[in-house]
């Protein structure tokens, strides 16, 4: 079987509005998500002998190209704290198969139409305009751009896979295509796929999909859940980074599990530690997953609530540690 050897490309900011936000799967391992999620999942066998092909990813196995977050345009209050510990987890779980390629964000003010709610279809010439703050992100095209057909001359991949829905791709997809014409491309569109109880919020653009080799048109639910970091991830010259609460599926529950298992276990990384173990007492799941609804968080919490009672009314009175 003919072997690939193959790199990711990840438009970071395309990712993550297109698949990640909103979701509890932003903690990513993106090295595993391609390597044993998606590219085994892709059957494709080039002309001219039409044999399928085995994907070989590389040691540098992932390009991200991203930019850091501005304080300034941060909704969540640790929005750039927990970018920049994802990031670090990343490094320190994947080492040196993943390259962060780093761009930057323009914050200005611009003069805009205001397109009129009673008559959308107004041309912007006949619509009044507002001053308003625009932000840019700045370079990742570019870096992604140039980075994608460089390794394309190089002669040192033989398929390129880009995970993006960004048409500004597509002059780059074209010069490869027409000047690199032994390197595969391949395209994976970071949306949704309608099978996890929603409809895909994007279509793969048309112009990208005409340049690719292969199409891989959304990202599931299951794959992005085999792909999770641990949630403390240690490192040899870093300090260990720690999932970010408000990175969990409910924050709400996360920290009323944190402050009532504290008079017992104390310590956040003890009760941590209890949380993500089965538990023989709730049909061995994990309290980390059963917080996750309402109906299972109130499974956990009463636990916690019948065994300190029963350690305060009689000791040793028959509940698993919480501890164990």
């Amino acid at each position: 079987m003919r072997r690939l050897r193959t790199r990711i490309y990840v438009d970071g900011y395309n990712f993550y509005y297109g698949r990640l936000k909103g979701t509890k799967f932003k903690w990513l391992d993106i090295v595993s998500l391609f390597e044993r999620q998606i590219l085994p999942s892709v059957l494709f066998a080039p002309p001219p002998s039409l044999d399928p092909v085995e994907m070989q990813i590389l040691p540098c196995a992932v390009k991200y190209f991203t930019a850091p977050i501005l304080e300034r345009l941060a909704k969540g209050s640790d929005s750039v704290s927990s970018q920049s510990i994802y990031h670090n987890a990343l490094k320190q779980h994947c080492e040196d198969r993943v390259e962060f390629v780093m761009g930057y964000y323009s914050l200005y003010p611009a003069n805009l139409h205001i397109v009129p709610a009673d008559n959308p279809e107004t041309a912007p010439k006949d619509c009044p305009k507002i001053l308003v703050w625009k932000p840019e992100e700045k370079q990742t095209d570019v870096n992604m751009a140039l980075h994608a057909y460089d390794d394309a001359r190089s002669g040192d991949v033989d398929q390129i896979v880009l995970v993006t829905n960004d048409t500004d791709l597509a002059p780059a997809m074209k010069m490869i295509r027409s000047r690199c014409k032994d390197v595969v491309l391949g395209l994976i569109i970071p949306t949704r796929s309608g099978d996890d109880g929603g409809s895909q919020e994007r279509e793969a653009n048309g112009s990208l999909r005409e340049l690719a080799h292969w199409t891989r048109r959304n990202i599931t639910d299951d794959e992005l859940a085999a792909s999770q970091l641990p949630p403390v991830v240690a490192g040899t010259s870093r300090r260990p980074s720690v999932k970010p609460d408000s990175w969990y599926a409910n924050p709400t529950n996360l920290a009323k599990l944190l402050e009532m298992a504290k008079p017992v276990l104390g310590k956040r990384g003890a009760i941590m530690k209890w949380a993500n173990n089965p538990n023989e007492w709730m049909g061995q799941q994990k309290p980390i997953d059963l917080i996750e609804t309402d109906e299972g968080a109130q499974v956990v919490f009463e636990y916690i609530e019948r065994y300190i009672a029963d350690r305060v009314g009689q000791a040793g009175g028959g509940f698993e540690p919480l501890s164990s």
